[in-house]
């Protein structure tokens, strides 16, 4: 309800129906991304596997010292020992694999080597 003042000095009320004040675009945008994510998360699995982890670490007697080391443990991830394994691993095969294609390469050639037309010889001088 608003009050305007008309010429002759008295006060009339004027009702206008109730319109909700509108976001900016940029912030209904920006909640919809923020939907669209949660939902995404809701629907990978993520929320729950979080779920799970946090009440695990929760419910533990034993609080490890870094909560972070025991969500990467909970959630699958490599310890830090795997890890260090698993990247003299993966440097090993490396190795191995440049090594194998070298053999590859000379095998290669020799069988190109092996199966050209053998050259001909020049004629014997009698």
């Amino acid at each position: 309800i608003t009050s305007r003042a008309s010429r002759r000095g008295t006060i009339s009320l004027v009702t206008q129906p109730f319109e909700p004040r509108r976001r900016p675009a940029s912030i209904m945008a920006t909640e919809q991304k923020k939907e669209a994510f949660r939902k995404y998360l809701e629907s990978a699995g993520v929320i729950d596997s979080l779920t799970k982890v946090l009440v695990s670490l929760y419910e533990e007697p034993d609080k490890p010292a870094t909560a972070i080391d025991f969500l990467k443990s909970n959630l699958g991830g490599p310890t830090p020992a795997d890890f260090d394994a698993l990247t003299v691993e993966k440097n090993t095969l490396a190795e191995e694999l440049a090594k194998v294609k070298g053999e590859l390469v000379s095998a290669h050639a020799k069988i190109e080597e092996l199966s050209a037309p053998p050259a001909e010889a020049p004629p014997a001088e009698a």
